[in-house]
């Protein structure tokens, strides 16, 4: 069976994980260190940011919405067509998700149909990158400074893409990356902030490591300081050694998982274009790094054509289910869904792996095409 997600590990990696246990320093210490400064600089953050490595994704998610100051009684705006982590992170700082609709073309979040949503309760806005197309983040900015409020973006498909220019990471208020099993590059588990100062910075340096105020230079030494203090609410969202290592060895070679992943897009591009029941991502993935390759179909095909590939042995996904489909979330605020709802029923995500072989590649294609009657 091809997966939908594959990871892409070999010796350096194994390497990497054996070093990291030989050096004896299991929790968060110089390995860390070391992928933080790296990540930063494929990011080309400069000066003008720095990077927060974390334990998950979901972590960077919570941490970066505490860090906007969203708490009990305010509302975060967030694409319905959203992962679930992102509504559960907007729930566990005590606030509550306003589902906004889509954009047709992107799949990213609608920001007309977003700034109609604000209200004095709305804290701040979740954007989120998808899969190979990316948000207009010019124009999240504008719509973030006329409401006052803070945006964290969602980038955790969009590591090593540039948007007008400026690496993802770079320029956004807040913006957060995961690293786990199936992303771009993986840690294991992991993810990342990027913050705009060094107050910003040592705030969720404290809450990563429970609310300890214990100095991210000495562990980042491989030493801890057994005296400290704590003055803020805190969680055990730290990352781990042998998960930096893991991750310093993918961002090594990520020069070779973005030429693969965009040669792998490419070819699904040109050879399932011309179907009349598929509709593709419409790029051309100029500046992209993309995380995951989908097609659209009609609502009555999708469960027959999933079948119909993995006859042929080729699994398939669906990215996602929408936040108000949920029972947990049926009774938040939104705004019209009718485009989410839409995608949510259409929308198909097929193999897409680092290093990809052609016979691959063509078994996907042949398992979507046979459907249709193609050749």
């Amino acid at each position: 069976m091809i997966p939908v997600f594959k990871p892409f590990l070999d010796i350096p990696e194994k390497q990497a994980g054996v070093e990291a246990l030989d050096n004896g320093w299991l929790g968060m210490g110089s390995y860390v260190a070391s992928f933080e400064q790296a990540l930063g600089n494929l990011l080309e953050v400069g000066e003008s940011k720095y990077v927060a490595a974390v334990s998950t994704g979901h972590a960077a998610l919570h941490l970066g919405l505490l860090l906007a100051g969203v708490g009990p009684g305010d509302e975060v705006i967030t694409p319905a067509f959203n992962n679930v982590s992102d509504f559960q992170a907007i729930l566990a700082c005590g606030a509550r998700p306003v589902f906004c609709d889509i954009d047709p073309d992107t799949l990213c979040i609608d920001l007309d149909a977003a700034e109609k949503l604000i209200t004095p309760r709305v804290k701040a806005m979740i954007v989120m990158d998808y899969d190979c197309l990316l948000c207009d983040h010019d124009r999240v900015a504008e719509i973030a400074a006329r409401h006052g409020i803070r945006v964290v973006h969602d980038a955790a498909h969009s590591l090593g893409s540039r948007h007008r220019g400026r690496m993802v990471g770079s320029f956004s208020d807040i913006c957060m990356f995961s690293f786990d099993a199936v992303k771009t590059i993986t840690t294991i588990d992991g993810g990342a902030l990027v913050v705009n100062s060094k107050a910003e910075l040592e705030q969720i340096h404290e809450m990563r490591l429970v609310g300890m105020t214990q100095p991210s230079a000495t562990l980042y030494t491989n030493q801890r300081a057994w005296t400290y203090d704590v003055t803020r609410l805190g969680f055990r969202y730290h990352m781990a050694n042998l998960h930096a290592a893991i991750g310093l060895a993918q961002l090594s070679r990520f020069s070779e998982i973005s030429r693969t992943r965009l040669d792998a897009c490419h070819y699904y591009q040109e050879h399932l274009n011309g179907i009349p029941e598929v509709t593709l991502p419409k790029t051309d993935f100029k500046g992209v790094v993309p995380f995951l390759y989908y097609i659209r179909v009609p609502e009555e095909s999708r469960d027959a054509l999933r079948a119909h590939m993995r006859e042929r042995g080729v699994d398939s996904g669906i990215h996602w289910q929408p936040g108000h489909w949920y029972s947990l979330f049926k009774d938040c605020r939104s705004g019209d869904l009718s485009v989410t709802d839409r995608v949510g029923r259409e929308v198909l995500s097929i193999p897409l792996h680092s290093g990809m072989d052609r016979a691959t590649l063509e078994t996907v294609v042949e398992s979507v095409t046979s459907f249709f009657g193609k050749r």
